[in-house]
């Protein structure tokens, strides 16, 4: 047990795209009991809020029904354990959910949703919230149990398996912040990520195209273009945010990388 943990830990720090991790991860999770996966990160957090949801990456085992439903129209914000993914950072089971709704503790739109959970049969399971790497960055994760595992075999296998599961979703969740994602409507062109880095050098236009072998009215476009992906108004803006998204200045930032990364839900997800 402990060496095949050690394995997946190797496998998923070394590789080197969104979906290749993401497959790895969730191979460990289904082997443990946990098929049905929920994983979100978002890189522009707000106060109260996972930020813009057109910029956060989403990734679901779970079928594109149901991938639309959860993510696209926002029933994962309806739900209590998103309220305690960004009040927490941790790994709780969802027993206090059950114990919360039947005492009347919750409000009455997480009510709701826990209801509706339940009558798609999702009832058990655990959400990690983890630590953010970066002022700004927010993950978490949830784990559907497998049909036959109440809040009891949840428990146990956390006392008896909890710790190897969290490393494996420790890891997945740091190599995942460390690699670009793109969105169905924030794709960089290798020319646009180019002219960008070289402004957060501190080139100027002309500096930028001498460099580049075309002209600044060319760098001009290209910056505007880009501005226009990252829905900003400005270039220092649009440096800011693909630093962030990790679409610049990355170890592989090419968004065709990027776009192959992610995989058909995760865009799917964010359409209306």
């Amino acid at each position: 047990m402990v060496g095949q943990v050690f394995e997946v830990l190797n496998r998923i720090a070394v590789a080197g795209d969104v979906q290749s991790v993401w497959d790895l991860a969730t191979g460990h999770f289904r082997a443990a009991g946990f098929a049905r996966a929920n994983y979100g990160l978002t890189r522009l957090r707000a106060q109260h809020s996972m930020g813009p949801p057109e910029d956060a990456l989403y990734l679901t085992t779970l079928d594109r029904d149901y991938a639309r439903f959860y993510f696209s129209d926002g029933f994962y914000a309806q739900t209590p354990l998103y309220r305690w993914a960004l009040e927490n950072t941790g790994c709780c089971t969802w027993r206090w959910v059950e114990e919360a709704l039947l005492a009347g503790h919750l409000p009455e739109s997480e009510a709701q949703a826990v209801r509706k959970n339940a009558a798609l049969g999702i009832r058990a399971g655990l959400t990690i919230s983890f630590p953010p790497v970066g002022p700004r960055e927010k993950g978490a994760l949830g784990l559907m149990a497998d049909e036959g595992m109440d809040h009891d075999a949840v428990d146990a296998f956390c006392a008896r398996d909890g710790a190897a599961l969290q490393a494996v979703a420790h890891m997945m969740h740091l190599r995942l912040c460390q690699l670009p994602h793109t969105t169905r409507r924030r794709t960089l062109s290798p020319r646009q990520r180019e002219a960008l880095q070289w402004v957060a050098e501190g080139k100027t236009t002309q500096d930028a195209a001498l460099l580049m072998g075309i002209s600044p009215t060319m760098v001009e476009k290209h910056l505007r273009l880009a501005r226009a992906a990252l829905d900003v108004e400005t270039s220092a803006q649009a440096v800011a945010k693909a630093t962030l998204l990790r679409l610049i200045f990355a170890a592989d930032g090419s968004p065709n990388a990027a776009a192959q990364a992610a995989p058909p839900l995760a865009e799917l997800a964010l359409q209306g």
